[in-house]
């Protein structure tokens, strides 16, 4: 398939490569895309599609490359004549001013004329990922997957997209078959393979989910997503007990690089928080994280990404620019990221900084009423559930009534398996007993003879 009609057929090749990467999460997409852009400097996609993966690493510095990508795309031809072309580059257009939910109208309006323009479908995808939309992500891959037939070009990948989309939305059973199934027409789809993960992380099979991860080989072609599914791997280590399994997973593996990536530092931030709630001491690991956060206090390009700095910040008991990030989610101003920073990041982060000074009661006051609405951030039920594990915990640590009836609820909607919740649950049982004892032994104690 070309892009746009009429190319030639090395552009064809080169913008079949590049998609490939781009749906594999490969590591040589940077070098497919300049060969992209380099090859054919007169076709506009190339620059276009540089400026979308620009502003999905979500770094502020970026941001004016982004718009250089979008100019060079526009100089390079007269958009007005190709559909797919003006409504890629309008999208970009307006995430750039804020709107990301206006990009992704753009792209849908890409993929209802041309459907099987994957690299627009896995676009769309990927930023409603970023926004949370859980539902909008089904919806789109549900319009698309089933012209995606086995000789479709890139149908496993997108079958892969859909079994993610599928498991967000709770469709546990169907989600499995269909990553499975994507998995087994594109060995290279990560994300297929990780949207499997998910489901066996949801629905408490750990044993299972490490055995599914159990070959590094299966996404050795992977950039740095590749850590990511080292995470799922520790999650599933944590929920087994392998705690220092899981913290060597961490020092060689999940951040053997120490990369600034705010989704690398999501993952470990959120991996540490999980073991310190276990009662982990984790050393001085949180130190390395929190310098690079303390570099992003200002840059607020995502909520999501924002949170996990301040975990970070916190972890390493750097109160000031966590409370600086704080101030600055509650203030912010532009665009759909700022309401979101406004309205839900800012009063999580006020909680945050409540749980690390020991101000369990008002943890719970803050984070109660954002919690249902936290899946407006981004990211996956998977990496949003620290958060609902802090307040949790909080519940707990301020002794407040409703907290065993919430693990109770957590433990259910996991198969009855959850470590996190079965431990504190016990912990509320042997506090009961205790307390039984202690009114038993009170009882038979003679009264005080007062003279």
């Amino acid at each position: 398939m070309t892009f746009p009609d009429g190319v030639s057929t090395d552009f064809t090749r080169d913008w079949s490569a590049f998609c490939e990467a781009f749906l594999s999460h490969s590591r040589a997409t940077p070098d497919c895309l300049t060969t992209l852009i380099d090859n054919h400097p007169d076709v506009p996609i190339g620059p276009i599609a540089k400026g979308y993966l620009l502003l999905l690493l979500a770094k502020g510095e970026l941001r004016a490359a982004a718009q250089d990508a979008l100019d060079e795309g526009i100089r390079r031809g007269a958009l007005g004549d190709c559909d797919r072309l003006r409504n890629l580059a309008e999208g970009v257009r307006s995430w750039l001013a804020g709107d990301p939910k206006g990009a992704v109208r753009r792209i849908e309006t890409v993929i209802a004329r041309h459907p099987q323009d994957a690299f627009s479908v896995k676009l769309s995808h990927a930023i409603r990922f970023t926004l949370g939309d859980a539902d909008g992500m089904r919806r789109s891959l549900a319009r698309v997957v089933s012209i995606y037939t086995e000789d479709v070009p890139f149908a496993g990948y997108v079958k892969g997209c859909y079994a993610f989309a599928l498991e967000e939305t709770g469709d546990y059973r169907e989600a499995e078959r269909m990553g499975r199934r994507a998995v087994s027409l594109a060995p290279c789809d990560a994300w297929g393979r990780h949207a499997v993960a998910h489901v066996l992380e949801m629905t408490g099979r750990a044993n299972e989910g490490l055995a599914w991860l159990g070959r590094d080989d299966d996404w050795r072609h992977c950039n740095n997503f590749g850590f990511h599914m080292l995470w799922h791997r520790a999650l599933f280590m944590l929920e087994l007990g392998q705690v220092a399994d899981a913290l060597s997973l961490y020092d060689t593996g999940m951040r053997a690089e120490h990369s600034d990536d705010f989704r690398d530092i999501a993952n470990a931030a959120s991996l540490l928080q999980r073991l310190e709630l276990m009662g982990v001491h984790v050393g001085g690991r949180w130190e390395e994280l929190a310098d690079k956060a303390e570099r992003r206090v200002d840059d607020r390009q995502l909520a999501f990404a924002d949170l996990h700095y301040m975990l970070a910040l916190l972890g390493a008991g750097r109160l000031t620019p966590a409370r600086r990030l704080a101030e600055g989610l509650l203030t912010a101003s532009v665009g759909y990221n700022g309401e979101v920073s406004r309205e839900i990041a800012g009063p999580c982060a006020e909680a945050l900084v409540a749980f690390q000074r020991g101000d369990h009661g008002a943890a719970v006051m803050l984070l109660t009423p954002v919690l249902p609405l936290l899946q407006s951030i981004g990211g996956s039920h998977a990496q949003r559930d620290v958060f609902a594990q802090i307040w949790l915990e909080s519940l707990v640590r301020s002794g407040h009534p409703l907290a065993e009836r919430h693990l109770s609820l957590r433990r259910l909607s996991r198969n009855g398996s959850n470590s996190f919740a079965q431990e504190r649950l016990l912990r509320f049982s042997d506090e009961r007993a205790s307390g039984r004892a202690a009114m038993a032994a009170l009882a038979l104690t003679p009264p005080t003879q007062v003279h």
